[in-house]
């Protein structure tokens, strides 16, 4: 069936959450947001999972995350780098006999265990994919002035999320080649990986709710999204 790792990414400063704790140790129902999202990958058929997270955080994810809610799936909490791709090749140096990686944003806690399943069944069949759902809103280009130059098809776009999956070996060379680059720019995973192979990227359909909390509005917005989950499972 193959190994599958699970790659947690939580080294970020959250500097437009504007906090003195970074956003993914914020409270959300008096739990971290992290736990939330280790919780589901826990829960799922993924082997193991690796966090990373800023240096002076290690310990506090030890105790205060992997010990006290009992995370038994977390086998390594590793440094992360200045920029994300940093730590996404920090991590993929560890992932040892790993055939498969699922790469996903600490601070996205309403992933769920339907869309983890998803993005294995997959990877396993494409190589290579990721979740995300059709844009809203119309999307325009603008020049350096803010004039409109170009207002694009909505029907071709798609906000793009993670967990973003990928057969490990061919992640791990596009990283490797990435890293020999004298200018490097990446956004997602799926941006170095389509630099350095022919196959393409897979768009699985994900699902508004699984947000990214980088501003007090998404905050405000999780803990609505959390208070209806919470409904929904009391009348189950």
């Amino acid at each position: 069936m193959g190994k599958i790792t699970a790659i947690i990414l939580a080294a970020g400063q959250g500097k437009r959450m504007n906090t003195a704790v970074s956003k993914q140790y914020l409270m959300l129902d008096n739990r971290p947001i992290l736990s939330y999202t280790i919780k589901e990958f826990q829960n799922s058929s993924v082997d193991n999972i690796i966090i990373v997270c800023g240096n002076d955080d290690i310990n506090f994810c030890k105790q205060e995350i992997v010990a006290r809610y009992n995370f038994s799936k977390v086998t390594h909490i590793i440094e992360g780098g200045k920029e994300r791709y940093e730590s996404v090749f920090n991590a993929l140096k560890v992932c040892n006999d790993s055939d498969y990686v699922l790469i996903h944003d600490g601070v996205r806690p309403f992933i769920t265990a339907e869309h983890i399943l998803a993005c294995i069944d997959s990877v396993k069949k494409y190589s290579a994919c990721v979740l995300g759902v059709p844009v809203k809103d119309t999307i325009k280009v603008s020049n350096k002035d803010n004039y409109v130059v170009e207002t694009l098809d909505r029907t071709t776009l798609w906000s793009i999320q993670t967990p973003q999956a990928f057969q490990f070996n061919k992640i791990y060379d596009a990283y490797e080649q990435f890293f020999m680059l004298e200018n490097r720019n990446s956004t997602d995973d799926a941006m170095v990986f389509e630099q350095f192979n022919t196959e393409k990227v897979k768009i699985i359909l994900g699902d508004y709710k699984n947000i990214k909390i980088t501003t007090i509005e998404d905050l405000w917005i999780a803990d609505t999204i959390l208070k209806g989950k919470n409904r929904n499972l009391k009348k189950d």
